[in-house]
């Protein structure tokens, strides 16, 4: 059902996944030195309500930020249980107006000798920040949100799945480090694969094709739960984080044992290739050009391996070669790797 929503966002333009801070404080914390003395912007998120304004708020200290700017467009919908934690103002029926706000520190206002999501609440409703109206919608791909992604070191948002592509694009145009959630299909898109082929884009630490729970607007018909706090959850399948930071476990080499055969490899009907089912059972000694599973891409280390293209839809172009055959049967999608370690296992 949820699933069905993630794909139809494209077509409906209904974005409004927000995400849980479990989630991110669990990929966020392997990070933490790269967040150093960094201009951090959230531009998909409503601090009122954005988990991820609030995590880099709460750790504004414990990372060591410089700057955080969150901006928020104009009509995004009301979840309406997280803003009962903050006295929101202006707000106009069942949408906000844009608007964005810059934090340069965060102390323990509320005294009680600590700096947590406490302060950054007594922050907001005591309006201790630099907030001010966007003069344009706070699209971030207005004029106005570019001026911030250039003051920026770090982008780190969840941002509209049905702009996926769009969204992509403009980081690479400014050559932004980044960390965001998309989902897993995403790779495989012309230009962001391009990307992932040279490693401008690499998976993050949580463990791929995840299944994350998001928070869903009030008005949703369609959901999983109602968590304790009396929001709606949706659980949505394929979930995985995109980044160009530095993620060791793309530096880790895939122990390789077996050797090949044609038997347990076949090749495809329509690209000279093997097929391999699991990552573990790339051959060790294969010289030629290999197939395995989109989940090859989590635990891709450019240093042991060559990705030299893919086969996932019907098309053919530059990189994709259609979808793979075997005796004239379609199988699952592919990403075509070469073994550059092939020499030390003569």
């Amino acid at each position: 059902m949820t699933n069905r929503r993630l794909h139809n966002a494209k077509k409906s333009k209904n974005d409004e996944f927000y995400t849980q801070l479990k989630y991110i404080e669990k990929e966020l914390k392997h990070y933490k030195q790269q967040f150093k003395n960094k201009v951090v912007y959230c531009n998909c998120d409503d601090p009122y309500e954005s988990n991820f304004f609030k995590f880099f708020a709460a750790n504004f200290n414990n990372f060591g930020l410089k700057k955080l700017i969150a901006t928020c467009y104009t009509g995004s919908p009301i979840v309406g249980v997280q803003l009962s934690i903050f006295s929101m103002k202006g707000l106009k029926s069942n949408s906000k107006d844009a608007f964005k706000i810059e934090i340069n520190e965060v102390e323990d206002y509320n005294k009680d000798g600590s700096i947590d999501l406490l302060d950054v609440e007594w922050l907001l409703k005591n309006d201790k920040n630099t907030s001010t109206p966007l003069k344009l919608k706070g699209d971030f791909k207005s004029n106005e949100c570019i001026e911030l992604l250039k003051q920026s070191d770090i982008i780190c948002t969840n941002p509209p799945f049905s702009l996926f592509r769009e969204y992509i694009a403009q980081l690479s145009k400014f050559n932004k480090k980044f960390l965001i959630i998309g989902n897993i299909n995403a790779l495989t898109y012309k230009k962001v694969f391009k990307l992932v082929k040279e490693n401008k884009i690499k998976t993050g630490y949580t463990n791929f094709n995840s299944v994350m729970s998001f928070i869903v607007p009030s008005d949703w018909e369609n959901f999983h739960h109602i968590d304790e706090k009396g929001s709606k959850i949706a659980k949505v399948p394929a979930i995985c984080w995109f980044t160009n930071l530095e993620v060791e476990k793309h530096k880790e080499f895939i122990t390789l044992y077996k050797k090949y055969n044609p038997k347990e490899y076949p090749k495809y009907d329509n690209y000279d290739a093997i097929n391999v089912n699991k990552v573990n059972d790339i051959p060790m000694e294969y010289k030629g050009v290999i197939g395995v599973p989109i989940t090859f891409l989590d635990k891709y280390n450019p240093e042991q391996f060559e990705i030299v293209g893919q086969m996932v839809t019907t098309r053919v172009d530059e990189f994709n070669r259609g979808y793979p055959y075997i005796k004239g049967k379609k199988i699952y999608a592919r990403i075509l790797i070469k073994n550059r370690e092939v020499k030390k296992w003569k």
